[in-house]
């Protein structure tokens, strides 16, 4: 399959939940609100989530910490929502790194930060490559 049809219902459904949220809410707030809204909308929307859930980051076998992603949607997608003014490859290489730890293959970083939503889709493939796309809506 193609990387970029990767999940592409699924992603297209979320950046919707998103451009919702960016429109009822407004943009420029702190993160988390942004964060909460997406899970109002995907109750509506009966999109599976889960919000914070914990990974362990091990070394040599060893847990030596841990991480949450903000969400996890249709148990296959990453998503961060931000309020930074642009997406870099600090984010970037952020969301590579939870897609190999979660061994997940899609992620989305969404930047509420202005009033037109960009967003940016990751993609892991098995060589551990990364593809990402920027979109705006």
């Amino acid at each position: 399959m193609d990387s970029n049809n990767l999940l592409k219902d699924e992603v297209y459904s979320i950046v919707g939940c998103a451009i919702d949220v960016l429109n009822s809410i407004g943009y420029g707030f702190h993160q988390e609100p942004y964060e909460n809204a997406m899970v109002v909308e995907f109750k509506e929307r009966e999109i599976p989530y889960e919000q914070k859930k914990r990974f362990d980051l091990v070394h040599k076998n060893e847990v030596v910490g841990d991480f949450s992603p903000d969400l996890i949607a249709y148990g296959q997608i990453i998503i961060n929502t931000e309020v930074i003014n642009n997406i870099t490859s600090l984010e970037r290489g952020e969301m590579t790194n939870f897609l190999k730890i979660t061994n997940l293959q899609v992620g989305l970083i969404i930047n509420f930060k202005r009033p037109k939503l960009e967003w940016e889709r990751i993609y892991q493939t098995k060589r551990n490559s990364r593809y990402p796309a920027s979109m705006a809506g």
